[in-house]
């Protein structure tokens, strides 16, 4: 063998701990992709078999409440959030943190939501609590971080023994004994699970606390200490509270929006990322015993085209070009508008809406968004007074034949044909 190659493979078998048949891949060792082995998905994207993923949050953003409903759609194979397992698995869900008891009544909560029976998961969930006994994987020692062997045996045994295809570790610094901040160690730490993946096919999901983002918006890049967990697992998501913003966009009242979190694919190694964010709602649960818990359910941002058809656009045309009252004042593009004048007003009345209520007040922006995006509508500029002041006003930019199928939004959804720009129809006597 090449003596450069000869010292790889000695760095590689030190560094597993065994020796390993090392050697360069040959014109006989290439397969006909065909022939390849597909990608074992046990919840898609998030948990493959084989393989480490992650979630990163803040405190308080239901990162435990999310997989622990999660660790249950696995286990019954429901699609409990939206998502539908690619199969069914036994899964395990480990706390480091929480006390037996308290997992209980998590689980309980969840599956009292989610309408599932205790004949639904038994034999299929399984828990266990950092209070009870320790499982910490790799130390600390003077010479370096140290893997613990027989823990990792341990471990491999009692998955291949259980037939587990999910394993939960929450939160991730709980199983390891080393400085966070060392990308070296850490990477030992992520290797380690990745090993314990490999050898038993199941998916090993770490749940890690983000650094202080001082009011900012998390991302994967965001993970507490080093960043080689970011660089190890195959999948690695954030979770996101609703921020002002985005409530204000999708009509949720501000006091309730930190119940809406949103999932964000940071790092998918093995799919593209998603065309859109997941989101999720926390809600309270009561247990019957005083204790309300907290659990997770599917949500989707309310469609604001929902229900509208070419039709209503062309209502909403003539609306905008016979203008306001008895002067056909034009409607005012400005959202800060003044008595009535927004052609959001126009959207109102057309549709049925309240621009008064958040909720519709959303729609219209959103219906409006798309509206000058495919060019139904446009912005123009007229003098508003003889001192040669302007103001953004709205005029039609093409026209809707209300029998015609037409693109109601930009970037997704329902497609059809976009009519063609033609002279305005002649007004009505």
């Amino acid at each position: 063998m090449n003596p450069t190659l000869r010292l790889i493979v000695d760095a590689v078998a030190a560094d597993l701990g065994s020796p390993r048949d090392v050697r360069p891949l040959g014109a006989d060792q290439w397969l006909d992709p065909a022939s390849l082995p597909a990608r074992r998905w046990l919840y898609k994207p998030h948990f493959g078999r084989g393989y480490v993923s992650a979630t990163v949050a803040p405190g308080g953003a239901g990162k435990t409440t999310l997989t622990i409903c999660e660790a249950l759609s696995v286990a019954t194979g429901q699609p409990l959030l939206g998502i539908t397992p690619t199969e069914r698995a036994r899964a395990w869900l480990w706390n480091g943190e929480d006390p037996g008891d308290e997992m209980q009544r998590r689980v309980q909560a969840a599956m009292i939501h989610h309408s599932l029976a205790r004949s639904d998961v038994e034999g299929w969930l399984f828990t266990g609590s950092g209070r009870d006994a320790d499982l910490v994987i790799a130390e600390q020692s003077r010479d370096g971080a140290r893997v613990a062997v027989p823990v990792i045996d341990a471990l491999i045994g009692f998955i291949r023994e259980h037939d587990i295809g999910l394993v939960i570790i929450d939160p991730f610094v709980s199983s390891h004994r080393v400085p966070e901040n060392d990308n070296g160690a850490i990477d030992r730490v992520i290797k380690a699970w990745a090993q314990i993946a490999h050898e038993t096919r199941c998916a090993v999901h770490l749940v890690h606390h983000t650094r202080k983002t001082n009011g900012q918006e998390a991302t994967v890049e965001d993970g507490r200490g080093a960043s080689a967990l970011h660089a190890g697992a195959r999948h690695v998501r954030a979770l996101n509270t609703m921020c002002e913003a985005e409530a204000v966009r999708l009509g949720v009242e501000q006091s309730r929006r930190r119940s809406y979190v949103r999932v964000d694919d940071g790092k998918a190694n093995l799919m593209p990322p998603a065309a859109s964010a997941q989101w999720f709602r926390l809600v309270g649960v009561e247990l019957g015993n005083g204790d309300n818990v907290q659990v997770a359910e599917g949500w989707t941002p309310p469609d604001p085209f929902k229900d509208v058809t070419p039709g209503d656009v062309r209502q909403v045309q003539d609306l905008v070009d016979s203008g306001r009252g008895d002067t056909r004042e034009g409607w005012r593009a400005d959202v800060q508008a003044k008595d009535g004048t927004w052609v959001g007003c126009a959207v109102a009345e057309a549709l049925g809406l309240d621009v008064s209520e958040p909720r519709d007040l959303a729609r219209i922006k959103e219906l409006l968004r798309s509206w000058f995006d495919t060019g139904d509508l446009v912005r123009v500029r007229r003098p508003v007074n003889d001192r040669g002041k302007t103001a953004p006003f709205v005029e039609i930019g093409r026209w809707v034949e209300p029998a015609t199928p037409h693109l109601a939004r930009v970037g997704g959804g329902e497609v059809g044909e976009v009519p063609q720009s033609r002279e305005p129809p002649p007004p009505t006597s």
